[in-house]
């Protein structure tokens, strides 16, 4: 869609003030906004035009124009302002961060917890995922005479635990021999190896031993199925309820999408880098009235997890995406050198 100069400076000038004010916007402001002047028959004739387009609408209490979804999609793409976070607002976010940086799922968390108070809506985060990550080392804790914990760290900074009980009593030297064993079998090996099958070879291979092997290899393999997915982090779900945009009942809808964790992380992994989608865009009912922008974060230059916010389409795009980009490449560094210090 081709448009002149000056509707494309009339376009971006109505987003930013209802992105502001939250009014429909009339000519008048428009004239006191605009930097070169043309008179408010002018003006309301542009704005009849882009409403002809489907670029923006006209409720039916006001005669002053809002975006369209359409409107914001052609803002984003085509006007939308860089926006460069302050240096308080980096500072903020820093602070946040500092005290996760060395544990993965309470960095996310606090990502989320950052995102969602410095944009005001719903902040959403996914933890590494294993799926295409490798075994980096598996540690033994003895929690008791005959239970000990098994923690299986990999490459995308997964690290997860299960408790396991053996019919005998726990010594350091049977701990030395699963340590050994099990790190000499699994790392450097992709987590999407370590399957029922390839674990019922690896007792079979040990001959005796696997009697002693048993419980700790079945931990093990419920320790990389879990490695593989992709934990959420979510906060701010309340702030959806003071915008103003979303009556009760719609509200009603987009927390019941925000419960169904699986729909949301499979929704913001999709492939193929950061995105801004729209209303409709997003192509779940209960969202239809809502912005999604999103991006992926990096380990080691692998995809590893994504972070995004959740809102209405009256939202400071610039500001938003500002901010998670540079959650993502803060992150990105963060567990990349996590990992490479292991």
């Amino acid at each position: 869609m081709e448009l002149t100069t000056r509707k494309q400076k009339i376009l971006a000038a109505v987003v930013n003030l209802y992105i502001v004010t939250g009014e429909p916007v009339g000519s008048k402001a428009l004239c006191e906004v605009l930097d070169f002047n043309v008179s408010s028959a002018t003006v309301r004739n542009e704005m009849s035009s882009l409403a002809e387009m489907g670029l923006l609408e006209q409720p039916h209490t006001s005669a002053g124009r809002i975006p369209s979804q359409r409107g914001y999609r052609y803002y984003v793409d085509a006007l939308l302002p860089k926006y460069t976070l302050s240096v308080e607002e980096r500072s903020v976010i820093d602070s946040v961060l500092f005290d996760s940086a060395y544990d993965p799922e309470k960095l996310m968390n606090s990502v989320s917890r950052a995102l969602a108070a410095m944009t005001r809506f719903t902040a959403v985060s996914t933890t590494p995922s294993g799926s295409a990550a490798d075994i980096r080392a598996v540690q033994f804790v003895q929690t008791s005479r005959r239970t000990a914990m098994v923690v299986l760290m990999t490459s995308a900074g997964t690290m997860k635990t299960r408790v396991f009980h053996c019919d005998f009593d726990i010594t350091s030297d049977i701990l030395r021999v699963y340590f050994r064993t099990l790190n000499e079998k699994l790392v450097g090996r992709p987590v999407v190896e370590v399957t029922p099958a390839f674990i019922q070879g690896l007792a079979a291979s040990l001959g005796e031993m696997a009697i002693l092997m048993s419980a700790p290899l079945s931990a093990v393999l419920e320790v990389a199925r879990e490695s593989m997915g992709a934990d959420l982090c979510m906060h701010g779900e309340t702030n959806l309820l003071f915008c103003p945009e979303f009556e009760l009942g719609g509200a009603r809808q987009i927390m019941d999408f925000l419960s169904r964790p699986e729909e949301l992380t499979n929704l913001i992994l999709q492939p193929g880098g950061a995105k801004v989608l729209i209303g409709r865009e997003i192509q779940r009912k209960e969202l239809a009235d809502t912005s999604m922008v999103f991006a992926p974060y990096y380990i080691g230059g692998q995809e590893a997890g994504s972070i995004a916010v959740i809102g209405p389409t009256r939202m400071h795009y610039s500001r938003v995406i500002a901010g998670i980009d540079y959650l993502a490449e803060a992150v990105g560094k963060m567990l990349t050198e996590l990992m490479s210090n292991e």
